[in-house]
């Protein structure tokens, strides 16, 4: 009766020696790793100077490992305001509703009388106010400098 019980505790003893025995030997293969597992830090990177330089001012020297990059501009760039900045921004949000409404009404204007059209009635007659609006348009642009 003693056979059974002692091949249960003997595959018992089996097992806890390679819960054991297995840590053990992946602890023995580290050293054996490839040494790009533990590679060294790499160094830092080149030091890389970008620098405007306006007129016939001289580009500076680099010094060791250092990379110096000189864009050219003219003497009369010095002291101006970047051309970014310069700039007016977009208007955000689209053209206001008005001019919306200006657009949908010119739009519809083709189908009425007084429209200087070939399409709708009466079309023609409208002729000589399109070219007066289109006049005090222009005008009123001249007197503005070009800002509508």
């Amino acid at each position: 009766m003693g056979g059974p019980g002692i091949l249960k505790g003997d595959m018992k003893d089996n097992i806890m020696r390679q819960h054991v025995v297995l840590p053990l030997i992946g602890l023995l293969l580290v050293p054996m790793l490839p040494s790009a597992a533990l590679a060294q830090p790499e160094p830092p990177p080149e030091r890389i100077t970008n620098l405007l330089v306006y007129g016939d001012d001289p580009c500076p020297q680099s010094q060791g490992d250092e990379i110096v990059v000189c864009a050219r501009r003219p003497e009369s760039e010095r002291y101006r305001i970047p051309k970014k900045l310069r700039e007016k921004p977009a208007v955000a949000g689209g053209p206001g509703w008005g001019s919306q409404v200006a657009t949908m009404e010119e739009t519809q204007r083709q189908m009425i009388p007084n429209s200087c059209s070939t399409i709708g009635s009466n079309g023609f007659t409208g002729c000589t106010a399109k070219m007066l609006q289109q006049w005090f348009a222009e005008r009123r642009m001249q007197e503005s400098k070009g800002e509508p």
